[in-house]
């Protein structure tokens, strides 16, 4: 494969997880809205909120079936233009059915487009024989910062949601599927196709894979916890404006971003364990902070390194998945995304039940907990230096792009 075909397989990807984070922000930022245009009540719009995620785990489940007969890449092509449909399904229906089958539909693509995503992301980093996947996952939080602002521009200018969400549709689609064209995957996957890929699905063992699955759970519960309760907290807990409760979410975004877009090279000089092993260090060190903060600002800076801290673990996690069973990385990558879906199910309600019950301050050490039990785990993440399947990392004069 040559290195010119490389490099376009890796920007198209990214522009595939920079739409993915564009698409679901632009969803869950306007959540208040799409309770109101449906007449939506609080009883049941956590009905609705979780659906999304199990039917996602359900697609992961099922993307794991369909790449046994065609490729991740296929799967991408197609699962991306329906998560954005689905996006404008959910601005331009008007009757509760129509929410309910926009969002099935969003949640059955999604967990397809982030399985395939994840599984093209691995293939690639083997093929480069360096890491990469912090990269794609930079994309995604940048296209999360974009269409986090897209909603508040769409709330700001008080726009209805098919207003808000039709220019991103018109814009992205066309871009995503274009770009599609230019998906590569591993040499050795596409050579092995019929054979050891496929014959492979059965080497995943459910017992070595399960360190890695608490590790993405608990990543999950901890980024859930700053999406769902970082304003309440700092306004309820810490007394701050209700502007300044708006700040914590966008410096856990832009941290995030900043922190996946050099983890790699931290990866490369250090090697995989280091990094998560940093990382959980940082993240648990931010949850303490928050638990303990006595005012907004201390609380944003807790807030501030648990971006830093945590940005690094999933992308680290599906390239974990993919070196353990380097010819089953497909059906490793599709079980451990379900766990994705898991975390982010757990971690608010979770947080939510012992704040009322005790203290929301007692309750950011229970993810704080978790997220430091990655420690136990750390050792999943390969030897160092890293291993892309064939037992070392390629010399640095074969890196590529």
């Amino acid at each position: 494969m040559t290195d010119a075909r490389l490099r376009h397989g890796r920007a198209s990807l990214a522009l595939s997880f920079f739409v993915q984070g564009v698409t679901f922000a632009l969803l869950v930022t306007r959540i208040p809205a799409i309770q109101d245009r449906y007449g939506i009540s609080d009883g049941l719009l956590p009905v609705f909120l979780a659906a999304v995620p199990i039917l996602a785990g359900v697609g992961s489940v099922l993307t794991e079936k369909v790449v046994a007969r065609v490729r991740p890449r296929v799967v991408l092509r197609w699962a991306q233009p329906v998560v954005l449909l689905a996006l404008l399904g959910v601005g331009a229906g008007s009757e509760l059915w129509a929410a309910a089958l926009a969002l099935g539909a969003f949640g059955l693509a999604v967990g397809a487009l982030d399985a395939s995503m994840n599984m093209m992301g691995v293939s690639l980093q083997r093929a480069y024989g360096r890491s990469i996947m912090l990269g794609f996952h930079a994309a995604y939080s940048l296209g999360g910062i974009a269409g986090a602002s897209m909603a508040w521009a769409g709330a700001h200018w008080d726009l209805s949601l098919l207003v808000s969400y039709l220019p991103a549709v018109v814009v992205l689609l066309p871009a995503a599927f274009i770009g599609s064209r230019w998906y590569v995957e591993g040499a050795d996957e596409e050579q092995d196709r019929g054979g050891e890929a496929v014959k492979g699905a059965g080497a995943v063992s459910f017992r070595l894979l399960l360190p890695l699955c608490l590790v993405m759970s608990f990543a999950y519960i901890g980024d859930s916890t700053v999406s769902n309760w970082s304003a309440k907290y700092l306004q309820d807990v810490l007394g701050s404006s209700e502007q300044l409760a708006t700040v914590p979410y966008n410096v856990y975004m832009v941290t995030t971003l900043l922190g996946r877009a050099v983890g790699d090279l931290g990866v490369r000089r250090f090697g995989a364990v280091a990094v998560v092993r940093g990382g959980t260090v940082l993240a648990a060190a931010g949850f303490a902070v928050v638990a303990v903060a006595g005012g907004a600002w201390t609380g944003m800076l807790g807030f501030t390194m648990l971006g830093l801290g945590l940005c690094v673990i999933v992308p680290q996690t599906f390239a974990a998945a993919g070196r353990m069973f380097p010819g089953a990385s497909d059906t490793a990558i599709a079980r451990l995304n379900i766990f994705n879906y898991v975390g982010f199910l757990v971690g608010s309600p979770l947080v939510g039940a012992l704040g009322d019950a005790w203290s929301y301050r007692g309750a950011m050490l229970v993810p704080m907990v978790l997220v430091l039990a990655t420690l136990l785990y750390a050792k999943s993440f390969g030897a160092e230096p890293a291993r892309y399947g064939g037992g070392h990392e390629r010399p640095r004069t074969a890196d590529v792009g």
